[in-house]
């Protein structure tokens, strides 16, 4: 953030707000890592303000669950386990076929203008294959799609929910350019449903479109999982053989 965008979004925001989104940021685009440790004296330098400021952002922040204060530890960007990221997914899942029923029962102009634009916007970053810009507009597009409802509860759940698993997806999971463009085209069709009113349709493609991207993290993780499991596995089989490696060698020192 230059100066210039600085002093713009002091006139709309105060200065914790200004210094939260600008964390939030960093946070969602990868700069800051699950489980990296967010120090005051760096931050406070790279962003170019007090101490104060950034504690009162760390505060906010840690209500969206983007971070978390440990004792003796300090603040640090919250690492999401597959479990806690499988709850979320099951109230996500509903939350979507809400949304998507009452933003195509409201049609709101101005909201179907900006999911319009950022669909757009979705397409120029397949088409330039940049992966990073892709998922922020992503979580944009659900974002707005989520406000085009005109409930603000409803919204501000939703939020929470979305900011969560980005720390994990960016944790875990990546698009590539074919997963990228089949995101694009179920993007499209459900700004078409809202666009058109057909409330039933825009739930079930955005039920469909959650279950979809769950299926698609847990094959991402699979690879892991199984190496895991193997793991495991190994270390089962030295513990019924007499306790591993070392309980081996005792047993032969004993013979």
């Amino acid at each position: 953030m230059n100066s210039s965008d600085a002093l713009k979004l002091l006139t709309r925001q105060t200065l914790p707000a200004v210094v939260q989104d600008e964390i939030e940021q960093m946070i969602l685009d990868g700069r800051l890592q699950p489980g990296e440790a967010l120090r005051e004296v760096a931050l406070s330098a790279t962003l170019g303000v007090s101490r104060g400021p950034l504690r009162e952002a760390f505060r906010g922040l840690e209500e969206k669950g983007l971070v978390r204060t440990r004792r003796n530890c300090g603040v640090q960007v919250r690492s999401l386990s597959l479990d806690e990221a499988d709850q979320i997914y099951e109230l996500r899942i509903t939350l979507e076929s809400l949304i998507g029923r009452k933003a195509a029962n409201r049609r709101d102009a101005d909201g179907l203008a900006s999911l319009s634009a950022t669909v757009d916007e979705m397409a120029q970053a397949v088409d330039a294959a940049d992966i990073g810009r892709y998922l922020g507009l992503n979580v944009r597009f659900h974002n707005q799609l989520a406000l085009s409802t005109g409930n603000a509860k409803l919204h501000a759940i939703y939020s929470r929910l979305v900011s969560e698993l980005s720390l994990f997806r960016r944790q875990a999971y990546l698009h590539d350019a074919a997963t990228m463009r089949l995101s694009l085209q179920e993007h499209a069709a459900i700004l078409a449903a809202v666009a058109d009113g057909q409330a039933n349709r825009a739930a079930r493609l955005l039920r469909h479109h959650a279950v979809d991207s769950r299926l698609r993290l847990h094959q991402a993780l699979a690879p892991a999982a199984s190496g895991q499991a193997q793991q495991s596995a190994l270390q089962g089989q030295q513990a019924d053989a007499g306790g591993g490696p070392a309980a081996s060698a005792v047993q032969r020192k004993a013979t």
